[in-house]
């Protein structure tokens, strides 16, 4: 089954302890993402002169918030992440696949991105209607984000020519991809494990089966782009956190084991790379299994003791 949510403090007080550190962080963060937002949309008018320069100028905005977001949680509440695994070097393009559990995911994820210097470089695969929101949706519209409606025979002209786009004019691409589709949750966990028995697959526990067709159609349509597949599984220790919990600095510490694949190693097929992104959550699932045992993955040195 799912980890269960990252419980809460019986106090009040020792719920919203964090509150009042974290405040003006907050609205450090809200208006500067706004102002970002500002300065982006005046970017456009560079973009019929100079894709590189619009490309160039986005890239740094995110970087820059993005960083602000990890540091200023790291100085905050003393976030921190343990990685294991296999090391990825700096300058790779890459198709980033994790398990989903909780928004807090995606911070997580930037701390590895932030190591490598490759947050400005983050593109995600997304619900349309993200678009539309400010702040953060108008933020990734700039970064030639994916927003999707789930449809795949609407989607794909747009996804298809997106890929040429990033390929054309050589973007660096770290391609971030949660191929669940959703959440975790045991009521979605249920129906996964449903639909699994009902085509002859393996149930999952702490995952749920992967959707291929966007990791196929990225993987085929980006493949003379990329230098390999980042497989990384995350793992909390006490519980699943919220974003709230995140905020308020409950969520003090994440796991990320990282798989590296070159991109040769790859199948060709859709077919082909939906199986092997489906072995790839057969792995994640023991992986999981593994870490809730141990408190650790493998090949992980054990966690030290938290105040």
């Amino acid at each position: 089954m799912p980890l269960p949510p990252l419980p809460e403090p019986q106090r009040f007080i020792e719920r919203n302890a964090g509150l009042m550190r974290v405040l003006p962080t907050v609205v450090f963060l809200g208006s500067s993402l706004l102002g970002l937002n500002a300065a982006q949309a005046a970017s456009v008018l560079v973009r019929p002169f100079s894709r590189k320069h619009f490309r160039a100028f986005n890239r740094w905005a995110a970087n820059l918030y993005w960083n602000w977001c990890v540091r200023l949680s790291e100085l905050t509440h003393g976030v921190s992440v343990e990685f294991s695994g296999d090391d990825v070097p700096a300058g790779e393009n890459a198709i980033v696949v994790s398990n989903h559990q909780q928004m807090p995911d995606i911070t997580f994820l930037m701390f590895l991105a932030r190591d490598k210097g490759r947050l400005g470089d983050m593109k995600w695969m997304l619900k349309d209607v993200i678009k539309y929101v400010p702040g953060v949706g108008w933020g990734l519209y700039f970064l030639d984000s994916f927003f999707v409606k789930r449809d795949w025979a609407r989607d794909r002209a747009t996804i298809e020519a997106t890929f040429s786009r990033i390929i054309e004019d050589g973007i660096p691409l770290w391609l971030m991809l949660f191929a669940e589709g959703t959440r975790l949750t045991p009521a979605k966990l249920a129906k996964s494990q449903e639909f699994a028995r009902s085509r002859g697959l393996q149930p999952t526990a702490h995952v749920m089966l992967p959707r291929t067709k966007g990791f196929a159609a990225s993987v085929q349509g980006l493949r003379r782009h990329l230098d390999a597949v980042y497989d990384v599984t995350i793992g909390y220790e006490q519980g699943v956190p919220t974003l709230w919990q995140y905020i308020r600095g409950q969520a003090r510490r994440a796991h990320l084991h990282v798989r590296r694949y070159p991109v040769g190693q790859l199948p060709q097929s859709e077919p082909e790379l939906a199986r092997w992104l489906q072995q790839r959550f057969l792995e994640k699932d023991r992986l999981l299994e593994y870490f809730y045992a141990h408190g650790r993955f493998p090949a992980q040195e054990p966690a030290p003791a938290r105040d």
